[in-house]
């Protein structure tokens, strides 16, 4: 085939300007050549007709079908001695009217509120929980009740019961709170949403005495840390048993460790002070004593310590369940 002169020129003007931009020759003609416009697609032999479509989106539609997914739709109108079209065409044509999302007709769960407390001391915010205890044979458990001051980590009251019941939940927190002198508005019970938390008697019970309960989210375990530390460090502990054999061996174990954990446990989060030292008020002065000794450790050979005083752990002024993001705002 015999290129004439002018479009010999043209192909040569066209690779010399494609090398100089660094583009293909193919690139260049791709992009050049004009879009043709197709034409529409026929319609497949087997696609529903119009009125066929129409007719299926009537039965998805419908009262009867209007909350249920095409799978349901499908095998009732079989069952029926009906057939329309397949599962997939069903979604398609939901899809086309941007009708593809949950049908079901299901229970909407409320979107529950993140709760945010603050306690800056004792007896402001408790922290209460249930965990069972394995007893003798299998499937049987005791059930220890525990109540903690969330700014001390101070156990204010434990319980341990044959079983779980706002009865005793009810006791238990009525009793502490005379215990502690709680007064009217002074105090915020929090709580994850087991049945004995969420009874109405315990309910009535701190409307009574004047106390706020708040509720941890549905399954979300870090909504009541502190409870679940403490359990954590209960269970841990080296002499914790497998089993209990009865309800005073129980009893028996918990009363020494609860002793323990107020009186002679340091905490980290509290400055390694002991519970009691917090929730008694003694927290200071021992912080005093223990800057003293440092003190006195640092004139002795400032060297060892680089020329700078050490200071003992502080306590933490505020303790937060869920601090918000803008937090500093709110202390």
């Amino acid at each position: 085939m015999m290129l004439t002169r002018a479009l010999r020129d043209e192909i040569k003007n066209t690779s010399a300007a494609c090398a100089a931009m660094g583009v293909s020759r193919a690139t260049f003609h791709r992009h050049q050549k004009a879009k043709t416009v197709s034409a529409s697609r026929p319609s497949p032999p087997l696609a529903l007709t119009d009125s066929e479509r129409q007719t299926v989106l009537d039965v998805l539609h419908s009262e009867r079908f209007q909350d249920a997914a095409p799978h349901q739709v499908y095998a009732s109108l079989l069952d029926e001695g009906v057939y329309l079209c397949s599962i997939r065409t069903m979604y398609r044509l939901l899809a086309q009217h941007n009708e593809v999302r949950e049908r079901r007709n299901i229970t909407r769960r409320k979107n529950n509120t993140k709760p945010e407390l603050l306690a800056t001391g004792p007896n402001q915010v408790w922290s209460w929980d249930i965990t069972k205890l394995l007893g003798p044979a299998k499937w049987t458990y005791f059930y220890l009740y525990v109540i903690m001051d969330i700014f001390s980590r101070y156990v204010v009251g434990w319980m341990v019961a044959h079983r779980e019941l706002a009865s005793l939940a009810t006791r238990l927190i009525a009793e502490t709170c005379n215990r502690q002198n709680i007064e009217q508005g002074q105090l915020t019970i929090h709580a994850d949403r087991g049945t004995s938390m969420t009874s109405k008697p315990v309910a009535f019970l701190l409307a009574d005495l004047g106390v706020t309960k708040t509720h941890s989210r549905p399954h979300v375990s870090n909504d009541n840390p502190f409870s679940e530390s403490q359990f954590k460090t209960m269970k841990y502990r080296p002499e914790f048993p497998d089993r209990f054999g009865t309800i005073q061996d129980a009893r028996g174990f918990c009363g020494p460790f609860f002793d323990w954990y107020n009186n002679e446990h340091r905490h980290t989060g509290i400055g390694m002070f002991t519970p009691a030292q917090v929730h008694l008020g003694l927290a200071q002065e021992a912080y005093v004593q223990r800057a003293a000794v440092l003190q006195e450790a640092f004139s002795a050979n400032q060297q060892r310590f680089k020329g700078r005083t050490p200071k003992p752990l502080a306590l933490p002024e505020t303790v937060w369940i869920n601090k918000p993001e803008n937090g500093s705002n709110l202390q």
